[in-house]
């Protein structure tokens, strides 16, 4: 009986936390976003141009999912560009919930870590909701070789070596915790969200393919945009197309812009959000 009270409150504080936050901000309050795409302007041509346009979100229908921020990946390389993204991610997170946004945290594999904290609580005691049938949509191959893993430090092999998310990045009252698609599309349901920012790791691996994921979450018809300086890649530059780590990950970004979701960066997403302020 404790436990099921200690539950109930724990989940009461969280959406009560949540709550405040909302009512802070202007009700259908919006932020208008610079966003990068890549087009094809003429049928049957294997051409691409980038393109610019500006959208508008509504502040309360929106969420960013921070997509496997862990405390140690087994590449070192990728390890320590998480604690380099981290850094700055964090302000950005604080900009947005100031905002009313949603912050999802999503680490793979470590819900035993958040067993008993109330963000994942929020997670799993909201109502179900089932996902329509998913879109279809056409997507070419990737612009990089990731066969290998994609790791650039020598004599690292794969194993789990995470236990968390990284622990610059704070859980603040009212975030969410999962790392389950339906269980986080049971939050945006919930909430009437229907715009998710992306930030997190690898993208042209988890952040593509989680059932969290932009792949699948577009196809369960959500607007997805991609945060493309808080993001990297698992990409080995002695592998195709052989250019540098940092030009392999923009490789990455440009093949979502093309079939998957618009990209902005950190910066330009807080500029929008102070200029919504009121």
């Amino acid at each position: 009986m404790r436990k099921t009270s200690i539950k109930t409150i724990s989940v009461f504080l969280g959406a009560l936390a949540f709550l405040a936050i909302s009512l802070a901000r202007t009700v259908g309050e919006s932020t208008r976003l610079p966003l990068r795409t890549h087009v094809r302007p003429f049928r049957g041509s294997d051409s691409w141009v980038e393109a610019r346009f500006e959208q508008s979100i509504v502040n309360s229908r929106t969420a960013i999912i921070i997509t496997d921020m862990w405390d140690k990946h087994w590449c070192a390389g990728a390890t320590e560009r998480v604690k380099q993204i981290a850094m700055k991610m964090e302000p950005t997170l604080n900009e947005a919930r100031r905002a009313g946004i949603l912050i999802v945290h999503a680490p793979s594999d470590t819900m035993e870590f958040y067993a008993k904290s109330p963000g994942r609580l929020l997670a799993q005691n909201a109502p179900r909701s089932v996902p329509p049938a998913p879109l279809k949509f056409d997507e070419g191959p990737l612009p990089i070789d990731d066969s290998d893993e994609g790791c650039d430090t020598p004599g690292d092999k794969p194993h789990k070596a995470w236990s968390r998310e990284i622990a610059t990045l704070m859980i603040a009252p009212g975030d969410v915790v999962s790392d389950k698609g339906e269980e986080i599309y049971n939050v945006l349901r919930q909430r009437n969200i229907d715009t998710l920012l992306y930030m997190g790791v690898h993208a042209n691996m988890c952040i593509l393919n989680r059932s969290f994921g932009i792949r699948q979450m577009s196809k369960w018809g959500l607007q997805c945009i991609l945060v493309r300086d808080l993001t990297d890649a698992m990409y080995n530059p002695a592998s195709r197309p052989f250019v540098s780590h940092a030009q392999g990950t923009e490789l990455v970004i440009q093949h979502i812009e093309r079939y998957w979701a618009p990209s902005v960066t950190s910066d330009e997403l807080i500029s929008g959000l102070r200029a919504s302020a009121p």
